[in-house]
């Protein structure tokens, strides 16, 4: 989980709305492993000058070469998915129905049975 916000954050300075937001992770359960993250160095945290409520996050040095490292990662398994029985073409249509779940599962979620009645679309 924790590379997974990691990852998120890129160069980013997001909030932990913006954050579980963006990548679909369970308010506390993001907050713990934030603070997990800023007490291993991976991440630093600051209170937003305008809302002092709000706290921003971004990647430390360290935190920046780990997600080199896990970058690095998804290409190696992106390069030897591609050489494997899965072709790009594959990878690509695989890619478009996880995200079409997603999409249909967050609606589900944000909506409830109302989503249900969603006409399927692209």
């Amino acid at each position: 989980m924790q590379s997974l916000i990691l990852y998120s954050i890129g160069r980013d300075q997001l909030t932990i709305r913006e954050l579980t937001q963006r990548g679909y992770y369970l308010g506390t359960n993001v907050s713990y492993n934030l603070k997990r993250m800023v007490e291993s160095g991976y991440l630093v945290h600051e209170r937003s000058l305008h809302d002092r409520r709000s706290v921003r996050v971004k990647l430390t040095d360290k935190g920046q070469d780990l997600r080199r490292k896990i970058t690095g990662m998804h290409q190696r398994h992106i390069a030897a998915l591609q050489k494997g029985p899965i072709g790009r073409e594959d990878l690509v249509a695989v890619h478009g129905t996880l995200r079409r779940l997603d999409r249909f599962w967050t609606q589900l979620v944000e909506l409830g049975p109302r989503a249900l009645q969603i006409s399927p679309a692209a």
